[in-house]
């Protein structure tokens, strides 16, 4: 939170030129980790075709995605991006790449213990930023993170759990423009 009110102050306090802001910044939800009892947030600063954004999510990992004699799979996640839109003022087309770091936590179907275990992603994005409102967008997107680091074969019960070397993602971003 102390980072989006950071955000929220500097956008507030810069300058116009002309009828363009020279830096703008904004925030974000993503529709999928609510979706699954978590939360997602973000903050971006940016000028021209590039924005960093800061985020942080939370996930339950449905039963369907998570590997068979495993279950309740959470996953928190603090990331930086760069992104790269074709056109200026982020409206149409991104690309994104950014480092993640992930704190998970799994459980057996038996649910005896929770392993807890970390790790390190390398990640690439690409969505359509559909403008709503002046300020306000929506953001389609799908993404693959690729683990780098951490945690590898964790011990979990008399089983051991290891994250899939590669994690797709796709959602739906709504932002708010400053």
């Amino acid at each position: 939170m102390l980072i989006i009110c950071l955000f929220q102050l500097i956008a507030v306090s810069l300058p116009a030129q002309s009828a363009k802001k020279i830096i703008q910044a904004g925030i974000e939800l993503d529709a999928l980790p609510f979706a699954t009892g978590g939360y997602f947030g973000a903050a971006w600063i940016g000028k021209e075709h590039i924005r960093v954004r800061l985020l942080t999510a939370k996930v339950n990992m449905p039963k369907f995605i998570t590997r068979s004699g495993f279950s309740q799979h959470q996953i928190t996640s603090y990331a930086v991006t760069a992104d790269y839109f074709l056109k200026e003022n982020w409206n149409g087309w991104w690309a994104a790449a950014g480092l993640v770091y992930w704190k998970s936590s799994i459980r057996t179907d038996a649910q005896l213990q929770t392993a807890r275990f970390k790790n390190y992603l390398l990640n690439g994005s690409i969505g359509y930023n559909i403008r709503l409102h002046k300020q306000i967008y929506l953001s389609p997107w799908a993404g693959m993170s690729i683990r780098t680091g951490g945690d590898k074969a964790v011990a979990v019960d008399a089983k051991k759990y290891t994250l899939p070397l590669i994690n797709p993602e796709a959602s739906l971003k709504i932002g708010f423009r400053f």
